[in-house]
Parts: C-alpha cells; sequence; structure tokens
C-alpha cells in the first residue's frame, strides 16, 4: 500500500504542476500582440504538449487515488468525514482541468476574449484546490 500511496502523491504533484502552469501560458497568449503569429504558436504547441502531458498525468493520479480509497479503504467507514470532502475537491481538480481543454480550445480557434488578468485569477484555482486537499488529508478536520 506505501509504494502505491507514494506514486499517487507523484503523480498528484505532477498533474497539478501541469495545472499550475498551463494557465500561465493562458496569460501569455492573451498578452501576445496582433501580428506575432509565431509567437501565438509557439505558446498554443506549448499549451496543447502541456495539456497532454497532464491528462497522462491525471489518468494514474485518479487510478491510485480510487484504489487507495476502494481497495484499501483508506478514508471509508464512520469518522471519514474528510474524504467526503477531499472527493468534491477531486471533482473541482477534473473540472478545472476540464476547463482548461475548453479554454485552450477558444483559444487555438481565435475564440477566446478572456484578458491576461482573467487568466491570472483563473490560475490561482489549482493553488487553492491543492491546499484544501492536502489539509484535508494530513488534518483530518471531520
Amino acid at each position: 500500500m506505501l509504494w502505491i500511496k507514494a506514486l499517487h502523491i507523484v503523480f498528484v504533484a505532477s498533474w497539478f504542476a501541469g495545472l499550475f502552469y498551463l494557465p500561465r501560458i493562458f496569460v501569455n497568449l492573451a498578452l501576445v500582440q496582433e501580428g506575432s503569429i509565431a509567437e501565438r504558436e509557439r505558446l498554443l504547441l506549448m499549451a496543447r504538449k502541456l495539456l497532454r502531458f497532464t491528462t497522462l498525468l491525471a489518468v494514474p493520479a485518479l487510478v491510485l487515488g480510487a484504489v487507495l480509497w476502494l481497495g484499501y479503504g483508506i478514508g471509508r467507514g464512520p469518522g471519514n468525514g474528510w474524504m467526503h470532502a477531499k472527493l468534491l475537491v477531486v471533482l473541482l481538480a477534473v473540472g478545472y482541468h476540464h476547463a482548461c481543454a475548453r479554454l485552450l480550445g477558444k483559444l487555438v480557434s481565435g475564440q477566446s476574449r478572456r484578458s491576461h488578468v482573467w487568466f491570472r485569477w483563473f490560475n490561482e484555482v489549482p493553488v487553492v484546490l491543492l491546499l484544501i486537499a492536502v489539509v484535508l488529508v494530513v488534518v483530518k478536520p471531520f
């Protein structure tokens, strides 16, 4: 079980690293001057590759978490309300990941009208999600 837990932590940290950086690329895309085609294409390529890699990291993070929860019973039974809250955070993280994919699609097609300021705020969401998840797992407040 400890190997699974260790791998889960590594994949979650790696997944979130991608979720931290991908919106930063969106900030830079929102700042690209009109006519800077090469810069825009380079940033879009980086964003597409990072999204693909981040998605590949999310899958084992989620699978290993499910194995710990369902297979080993971590967070199951009475007195484990923290796990319900953590599962909500996981759903929000998956939703955020999906939102990043949708935003990238809009940026690729030129349909995004979001400002760099909006993307800067959007970029803070995974920090809050990770903070809440770690506190729930370590402190187990309820």
